[in-house]
Parts: structure tokens; sequence; C-alpha cells
């Protein structure tokens, strides 16, 4: 049973105290996984403007974000400008290179896309794109070999301008098969490696509570489906680093194998276009784009 590991790097928190513990687990346990960086500025405290809108208050509430992020990650980049995650954390990132895992590029400004991506034009997209590629290339030595739209939100847009970039694939959507995306009537070459699975702060604290997490999602695991699951170097690198660790372990034992997405795409033997769109994942505030057809 093959099952994708992909963790998202958002903020500096996540970067500096997350990433080394997860490289820690990891290596104990012989897994190899892709770990998306964002590696600008961090403004991820910006996001708490959308406490005012009912869905999101509500998703801070049931998983205690203060405890559970840190109240660093609540507030960076409000009342002055964000650290350079880049700069600050250069041997970190690089460590995770050296260590054999995958390496994409996540967000250059992981708040700034969520916000503004739909807003923005081909020319905006791609200098954002390239600001990120060029640094995350200056601190591990080479390009990303792939790419994963912060938050799931992404468009034909994003997609048209990431065709440049020498990415095997990207992972920015939700779904349960992996695809080529057609738009505007062509199928782009790029493959699109959806993830299947819910996330932490998806399912906590709304249909299941922390301590039947690890539960829940061993019973999502199947070897007739795809299997992507995304893991936070905030969350699962941090404050529940020892619930991870667990859930590997017991993982193994059902007959899991983790591996980078990569290993995943090159194991599947036809990929057929699909179509992409704006939807909505249960748990999740606001749209993402999901795999419709």
């Amino acid at each position: 049973m093959r099952v994708g590991l992909r963790i998202d790097v958002d903020t500096l928190r996540g970067t500096t105290l997350g990433v080394p513990r997860l490289l820690q687990l990891l290596e104990a346990r012989g897994i190899t996984a892709s770990f998306f960086f964002s590696v600008g500025p961090d403004n991820m405290g910006r996001h708490l403007w959308r406490l005012l809108r009912p869905a999101f208050l509500w998703k801070m509430l049931r998983t205690g974000a203060p405890s559970l992020y840190g109240w660093d990650i609540l507030l960076r980049g409000t009342f002055w400008p964000g650290p350079m995650i880049g700069n600050r954390c250069r041997d970190i990132i690089r460590s995770a290179a050296e260590a054999g895992h995958e390496i994409g590029i996540h967000a250059w400004d992981h708040h700034a896309w969520q916000k503004h991506v739909d807003e923005l034009t081909p020319e905006e997209v791609t200098s954002i794109l390239q600001r990120g590629v060029e640094t995350l290339t200056e601190i591990t030595g080479r390009p990303p070999t792939c790419s994963a739209a912060p938050g799931w939100r992404c468009n034909d847009t994003v997609l048209q301008a990431k065709r440049p970039f020498a990415f095997e694939y990207n992972s920015d959507c939700r779904g349960d098969r992996m695809f080529r995306p057609v738009v505007d009537g062509e199928e782009l070459e790029q493959v699109q490696i959806p993830v299947s699975l819910p996330t932490y702060d998806e399912v906590v604290g709304r249909s299941i509570d922390a301590q039947a997490y690890n539960s829940h999602m061993l019973d999502l695991l199947r070897d007739d489906q795809l299997n992507v699951l995304t893991i936070h170097a905030e969350v699962e690198g941090i404050s529940c680093a020892d619930m991870f660790d667990r859930f590997l372990a017991e993982a193994a034992k059902r007959g899991a194998e983790f591996s980078p997405l990569g290993d995943l795409m090159r194991n599947e033997s036809a990929i057929s276009p699909g179509q992409m769109a704006a939807g909505s994942v249960a748990g999740r505030e606001g749209s993402v784009a999901c795999l419709t057809s």
C-alpha cells in the first residue's frame, strides 16, 4: 500500500523547529518524502483578519490554534514586516535536500498567494514563481523538481504560468487520481498529483478529536486508491510530532510504504487528462482547486 507523503512548510517557525524534527523522525524510519518550502516573507499572521469570517473563526477555535501553531505564527507579519524564511533557514532547507528528500517550491509569500492569486496576471504569477524557484535553487544548488500551490489555491492562469518551469509534476489540487490538466482544450504536460486525504485541521474538532486522529487516518488508507497525505511542519513537526511518529509506526504495521509524490507518479502506468476547477473541501474555509472530471 503506497502512500505519497507531502510536507508543507509554510512559516519561519515550521522551518526552524518543525523541519529538523521531521527529518529526524523520517530518517529513523527510513522514509523519504516531498518537502514543499516557502522561502520568502513570513506574513502568515495577516490571516488573523479572516477571523471576521465565521468559518475561519470556527476553525481556529476547534483546532485550538494558539496552542497548536504558537502565537509567533499567528502574529507574524501583522505589526512589522515578516522575516525572510529562505535567508534565515538556508542550512535547514539544504539539509532536507542532502537527506535525499524531494524538494519543491510551495510559496514565495504564502499569505499573499492565498489572498490574491485569483487577481494576479500571468506576468505576476510568473514573477512570483520565478522568485521562489531562484531562491530555492540558490539554497539547495539545484532547481526544485515540483511545486504545490499554497492552500490548494490554483487556477488556469497558474497552470499556464508553470509550464516553462522544469517541474516534473505539480500538486495544486484535491482529488482521487493523478491527471494531466486540460486548459482551454489543451492537455498540459505537467502532471497533477492531487492530495486525496484530509489534513489535521480539516477533521480535528469537527468530526473527531485529536486522540482519534491517527485511527481515523489509518482507516482511510487503501491499497486500491491514490493515497496522498499532506502534513504541515507547523503541526506534525512540532506540537503533534509524537502523534505523527506513532502514525508512521502503525501505518507500517498495516503495510503502508511512504514515498515522495514523484515516486508515485513514476510508478503509475497510465495518466489520463482531467479538468480542474474551484470547489470546496469539508473542514476547509474558502474555495480550493479540485479535480472535477
